[in-house]
């Protein structure tokens, strides 16, 4: 027999998947991309088959071109390759094309499309937007046709957070996850759908071709900074190339404070002083937080209002009235009457419709104030930084609490931006950043912060035991 391509052993069980979408990968070196190639050849004996493959940018999609130029003329010798469509056309008539994203709203062009089969190359380099508009395009041309998505990923990038909020975080490796969803029908029943997906992790230790060819990766992997070794040699979601606020720590055990940000609730003592900040969004996420500041100036995040659907980085699209109503509401019943200072995005104070008709003065009519906060990128940023870091003996300038868990799910997944390389990717979930920025630009730390020593078995009740 002919071997063109085996599947190792994880690339297998990948392929062998029936839930509608399949991530696979986790860690670099697992033959993720080989696989994908692979799979889209599946149904190219189906004549109205049509499959397509994605990468980000036309540059990156030459590798995995070049492993069809290897796989399919030497399983279908009568296939041809259009360099100029970037597409396969097979004696049966059905084609695999290899597509590209660069820009914001390239996905437009694919709008009235079809495919049986999509993959997605480093799924982590596409925004939510753009992967949920080509579900869209995700359909059959014809009978007898399986239509599904698959999709490799590494961690890191700018869709770092959705990916991992989808796949990764619902249930453990090689389990399931179904999901629902419901449409009413021209008659008026409402029909109930059902769907599911899976992650599937693999390593370069699940590909021996790789180290058997090239024994030196597994040291390339192993020599790297700790967080892009335990990204790719591990798979470890949690940390990642690219990552902003690498000084991030999540050990809400840790009862002294030490060497974390997310700690316990309790009670806010009612002298120290309180803060709202806030972003506004409509399509996008609006977020509020609210503040607490101790005598030694540490910050604490024990409230936040965050306005997004079940989406990542989608908006509720709540009118500002509305918005100011639940700040109100809130106030009202959780604050007894509390001064507290609020601090919002500059550009709720745009007259560019008229000043009547601003975002401000309509907050201002539900008795919800805000000072205009400063919306310089980079020295808040700056400021962020030396919030989160922490001094000789372990404690840093802010905390949160574990309630506020789209704070602590957004922070930690913001990127770099490429193109401005200091400063953080906007298309990331970035509206509870923005508003900690404002805050925090409100309440700067001098440029170098003194070290401020912490008594072992902090007391936030007892002001001689407080930083």
């Amino acid at each position: 027999m002919n071997v063109i391509w085996k599947p190792q052993e994880k690339q297998a069980a990948f392929q062998a998947r029936n839930e509608y979408e399949v991530l696979y990968g986790g860690a670099a070196g697992g033959g993720k991309s080989d696989a994908l190639v692979a799979e889209a050849l599946r149904q190219v004996h189906i004549s109205h088959y049509k499959g397509i493959i994605f990468r980000k940018t036309i540059p990156q999609l030459r590798e995995l071109i070049t492993k069809s130029q290897k796989i399919y003329p030497a399983a279908f010798p009568k296939a041809v390759y259009n360099s100029t469509e970037h597409v396969w056309k097979f004696p049966s008539g059905a084609r695999i094309y290899f597509g590209s994203m660069p820009n914001r709203d390239s996905y437009l062009n694919y709008q009235g499309l079809s495919f049986a089969f999509i993959g997605f190359d480093e799924l982590t380099h596409f925004t939510q937007d753009e992967y949920e508009y080509l579900i869209s395009r995700n359909r059959a041309d014809g009978p007898g046709v399986r239509v599904y998505i698959r999709s490799t990923a590494n961690p890191g990038g700018i869709g770092h957070a959705w990916v991992k909020q989808r796949f990764i975080s619902p249930a453990p490796p090689n389990t399931p996850i179904r999901y629902k969803t419901q449409v009413r029908m021209p008659d008026g029943r409402v029909k109930t759908l059902e769907r599911s997906r899976i992650f599937i992790p693999s390593s370069v230790f699940d590909n021996q071709a790789l180290l058997e060819n090239d024994p030196n990766y597994l040291t390339n992997l192993a020599s790297l900074p700790e967080a892009k070794k335990n990204a790719l040699l591990y798979g470890d979601w949690d940390s990642f190339s690219g990552q902003v606020f690498t000084e991030w720590k999540n050990h809400p055990e840790n009862l002294d404070r030490k060497n974390t940000h997310v700690i316990k609730p309790f009670p806010i003592p009612r002298h120290w002083r309180r803060f709202r900040s806030f972003d506004y969004g409509y399509s996008r996420p609006f977020a509020v937080q609210w503040w607490a500041v101790d005598e030694q100036g540490v910050a604490y995040l024990y409230r936040q209002l965050y306005g997004c659907t079940n989406s990542p980085n989608t908006g509720l699209r709540l009118e500002p009235t509305a918005i100011a109503k639940a700040i109100r509401g809130i106030e009202e019943s959780e604050e007894q009457g509390l001064c507290i200072t609020g601090i919002a995005d500059p550009a709720i104070w745009d007259e560019s419709r008229g000043s009547a008709g601003t975002i401000i003065n309509l907050f201002n009519e539900q008795g919800v104030y805000f000072e205009k906060g400063d919306n310089k990128r980079l020295p808040g940023k700056m400021q962020v930084h030396h919030r989160m870091a922490f001094d000789e003996k372990g404690y840093p300038m802010m905390y949160v609490f574990d309630t506020c868990r789209e704070f602590i799910r957004t922070i930690p997944a913001l990127v770099y931006d490429e193109r401005k390389i200091e400063d953080v990717n906007t298309d990331c979930e970035d509206h509870d950043y923005d508003a900690m920025r404002y805050f925090f630009m409100y309440n700067p730390l001098p440029t170098k912060p003194e070290i401020i020593k912490k008594a072992e078995g902090f007391n936030p009740f007892s002001s001689d035991e407080r930083r």
